[in-house]
């Protein structure tokens, strides 16, 4: 039997990285539906934004299709660029209404090591954009605790890259993935600190705090979770990681929170990123375009509404998925 040269290519790339069991190319299908509550009588505005997909050097995005009970357009936020579907209704309908976004996202596995293999698409172009990721966020502070707890992890590295991976390694194997009780989730480095636990924010926060204190810069990226095994179905929620930025190296992908649920593949999830992940935007603390009224977003990756410039509670969403190359593999 012939096999199809696509597959072929895939199993090619998949041996050479040595990659983990995955396919190292994945076609996907996402359906991102946003139900927007009934506004309270007399509002005369109501404004929603939502993350928008774009292709980048590790994913093509094609298809894109909004359905929307009222007027969008896509904007793009001044600070990291990130593509920014807005809606806007004067007046609103009463009742609410629904906002799907439906996209096809082939991606790609994102391998660069600084041992190697490397890629030249991991290279960063944008001083200024390179220089924000040198930064704290509201959450993500670079002093006390966090610089401290930095320089006990990277106690005898030497180069940056050493730096990197014992930083990788503190975090992964300090913190444990768990869910439970309350203060999990918001990306408080300084929590995931004390606290030893969280989700992959919390343990990316603390990552990114960490490397930026130590002068890496390092970018915080979130998106979806496209369930490995699953050919359909549901997505629970967003998932987020973290990159590196090493000089002669380029941006080294990290998944520190995946490496703590599979210890074995904690080597493998220093330097690369499998293909079961959709990328929505990068950056923490954002201003969105236009400018909402209330206060910076923490992440985007969950749609935000304002109904007369105050934020609007009940809006809620939903993810569902369609590998389309299923059959092929």
């Amino acid at each position: 039997m012939r096999m199809d040269v696509r597959v072929a290519v895939a199993l090619t790339a998949l041996l050479a990285l040595g990659s983990t069991t995955t396919p190292s190319v994945r076609r996907i299908e996402i359906r991102y539906t946003a139900a927007l509550p009934p506004v309270p009588p007399g509002t005369r505005e109501l404004r929603v934004w939502l993350p928008y997909p774009e292709s980048d050097a590790w994913q093509s995005i094609e298809d894109v299709e909004v359905s929307a009970p009222f007027a969008y357009t896509v904007k793009r936020d001044k600070e990291y660029g990130n593509a920014i579907l807005f809606l806007e209704a004067k007046p609103p309908p009463a009742n609410g209404g629904e906002v799907t976004v439906t996209f096809t996202a082939t991606r790609r596995e994102f391998v660069n090591r600084p041992d190697g293999p490397r890629s030249p698409d991991a290279n960063e172009s944008d001083a200024k954009l390179l220089e924000r990721f040198r930064q704290p966020d509201k959450l993500v502070p670079l002093h006390g605790e966090i610089a401290s707890t930095a320089l006990v992890a990277t106690k005898g590295a030497n180069t940056d890259a050493e730096k990197a991976r014992a930083i990788y390694d503190y975090v992964t194997t300090h913190l444990r993935y768990d869910k439970s009780g309350t203060g999990w989730g918001r990306g408080d480095a300084i929590w995931a600190c004390d606290n030893k636990r969280g989700n992959c924010t919390d343990f990316h926060s603390l990552l990114i705090g960490m490397a930026r204190s130590v002068g890496i810069p390092a970018k915080f990226e979130i998106g979806l979770p496209v369930p490995e095994g699953q050919t359909e179905g549901s997505i629970g929620g967003y998932h987020c990681w973290a990159e590196l930025y090493l000089d002669g190296v380029g941006w080294v992908p990290v998944d520190s929170s995946e490496a703590s649920k599979a210890p074995a593949k904690q080597d493998y999830f220093f330097g690369a990123l499998d293909t079961n992940r959709v990328r929505l935007s990068r950056g923490r603390d954002i201003t969105l375009d236009p400018p909402q009224q209330g206060a910076p977003v923490n992440y985007l990756v969950y749609p935000y509404a304002e109904a007369d410039g105050k934020a609007l509670a009940g809006v809620t969403q939903t993810f569902a998925f369609r590998d389309l190359d299923a059959e092929t593999r």
